[in-house]
């Protein structure tokens, strides 16, 4: 099942000024603050900031698609004519993502919770 778009990374260069610029924005404190990633909540939704994502080929935001089967999903989409960016990872918890491209090159996520 896919629950929507419930994330989106944002990758950043200057993690303390992104920082600053989102929790203004968002109007409230980060629930994680350490250097690999800052984020957000808000309601229902994960605003988060990568120090790592330009290096890591995102060129601007990135949603998310909470999904039940990461892995089955993947392998329709990529069937389908997608393209995998990067491998599968586990970031904390058991929770999986991953970065696929659809034709155009748009880019999205994946996210399957533990």
């Amino acid at each position: 099942m896919n629950s929507g778009i419930h994330t989106v990374m944002y990758p950043t260069k200057d993690l303390g000024e992104a920082k600053k610029l989102y929790q203004t924005l968002l109007g409230v404190e980060p629930y994680v603050d350490q250097p690999y990633y800052v984020g957000f909540r808000l309601a229902d939704q994960e605003i988060g900031l990568d120090p790592n994502g330009f290096a890591k080929g995102m060129s601007g935001p990135v949603t998310y698609y909470h999904v039940d089967d990461l892995k089955g999903l993947l392998t329709r989409l990529v069937e389908g004519g997608a393209e995998q960016r990067g491998e599968i990872q586990d970031v904390g918890g058991g929770k999986l993502i991953v970065s696929v491209a659809d034709a155009d090159g748009n880019i999205f996520g994946l996210l399957q919770e533990a």
